[in-house]
């Protein structure tokens, strides 16, 4: 009945994360246009005119990235304040502005603010709808959540081939791209008015009857300090600073492969605009099967998350290699697939578990911190790629953006190869061994 009844609201939270899918990729998938809407020469995929027009479209890439870095950390803290549907509300209206903001601007700072607004408008959403589908679906709250990212992957992976689709068409009919994402922001930002938030309904009740929940300083919460009482030996403080970062290397080896697969394909190994979107395509095909895989590995095979990461940075390694290296288009496709599937499956929210796990605390801190490292690789990477873009033309550009992934994932194999070598110590079991009844992570 619970689930019947928060049925819009469900309806908002997919809704909004598959308008989100379209989002991550709306400025990339659409450079060479959005270059040349802003006065870039886009004519000769060869000119250094055509390589700054794709450096400049990194750089307002960037922007998203800058603006969950400043933002995603607070919004979590406001969501508990002032409820969800004023944040998905807020989180909606930014969509919206922003997409037509860049449909109609001839201006590349115009557009760097539209970016900007695209990046807060996702914190909006992170810091209140994660929240509101387990609120939503208490029996199965991972489902809930794991069905997010199945949001995010299908528009994701049918995205690019609309989007060459259009452009194949000629003239302006590459603007339904943008128009489309558009719309379903709006419908989103007409639904989230009317859902009605468990949450919301909790918070004003405990308003209303003046109800003001208070916690003795230092203390945990019921899950942070079952797993503090999970340590056998206590792990080093200082633990935290490298899970922190994980979010940066996780967010980098997915995020810039998500941004740049697709200009790789057409300009380094010479691929039509179709196929080179279809790279994109099949990256989140592999993002999309490894979401049930591992859901199914953590939930019915009692695999411990330490042990998922292992095994996704360690198949990352192997599929950037074969992208850099590879010649055969084959071969390249294939690496696609198993990157979408290692580096974009599951990868960041294990990190996120890993954080609670070796640093037990308030979750809407951990998350903050990790979040925030996140955010700002979304700001770093597009600049180092919009540099390496000026300097080495588009497709080599690429093609260096995706071997900076290849090192950052080996530096994150090295320090969960850490993190196994010391789990039995301070845990008691090996990270391979299967979860116990008494394991919260």
């Amino acid at each position: 009945m619970r689930a019947k009844k928060y049925f819009l609201t469900l309806a908002v939270v997919y809704l909004a994360y598959f308008t989100h899918g379209m989002q991550a990729i709306l400025l990339s998938q659409n450079n060479v246009h959005f270059a040349a809407q802003w006065g870039f020469n886009m004519s000769d995929p060869a000119s250094e005119a055509y390589a700054a027009g794709i450096a400049a479209v990194a750089s307002v890439i960037a922007y998203t990235g800058l603006a969950k870095f400043l933002t995603v950390w607070i919004c979590g803290e406001i969501s508990d304040k002032i409820g969800r549907k004023i944040m998905v509300m807020i989180g909606a209206i930014m969509y919206v502005a922003a997409f037509f903001g860049c449909l109609y601007t001839h201006s590349i700072t115009v557009a760097k603010v539209c970016a900007f607004l695209m990046g807060a408008a996702t914190s909006f959403f992170d810091g209140s709808l994660y929240a509101a589908a387990q609120e939503s679906w208490i029996k199965a709250p991972g489902a809930a959540t794991i069905l997010i990212k199945g949001f995010i992957s299908i528009s994701g992976m049918a995205y690019p081939i609309l989007v060459a689709s259009l452009g194949a068409q000629g003239g302006d009919a590459w603007k339904m791209g943008i128009f489309f994402p558009a719309i379903c922001a709006v419908v989103l930002c007409v639904i989230a008015f009317i859902a009605p938030y468990s949450y919301d309904e909790e918070l004003k009740e405990r308003k209303a009857s003046g109800v003001v929940e208070k916690k003795e300083k230092g203390a945990l919460d019921a899950d942070a300090q079952l797993a503090a009482d999970r340590f056998k030996v206590p792990a080093p403080k200082w633990l935290v600073v490298p899970l922190a970062l994980m979010g940066f290397i996780n967010m980098s080896t997915m995020y810039s492969a998500q941004q740049f697969l697709k200009t790789y394909g057409m300009e380094y190994c010479g691929l039509t605009e179709m196929k080179a979107a279809s790279m994109s395509s099949l990256y989140t095909f592999g993002s999309l099967a490894a979401v049930i895989i591992w859901a199914i590995a953590l939930a019915a095979l009692r695999w411990r998350t330490l042990k998922v990461l292992v095994i996704d940075l360690c198949g990352s390694i192997c599929c950037y290699a074969l992208a850099v290296l590879a010649t055969n288009t084959a071969l390249i496709m294939l690496a696609c697939v198993g990157i979408g599937f290692f580096a974009a499956g599951g990868a960041l929210q294990c990190g996120v578990t890993l954080i609670q796990e070796f640093h037990p605390g308030p979750k809407g801190r951990n998350l903050g911190i990790y979040y925030t490292f996140m955010g700002l690789s979304g700001y770093v990477m597009p600049l180092i790629s919009g540099a390496l873009t000026a300097s080495h033309g588009a497709g080599q550009g690429a093609r260096l953006s995706l071997g900076i992934n290849l090192i950052f994932a080996a530096v994150g194999l090295a320090f969960c190869l850490y993190l196994v070598a010391n789990y039995k110590k301070w845990f008691g079991v090996t990270a391979f061994s299967k979860k116990g009844p008494d394991d919260i992570y």
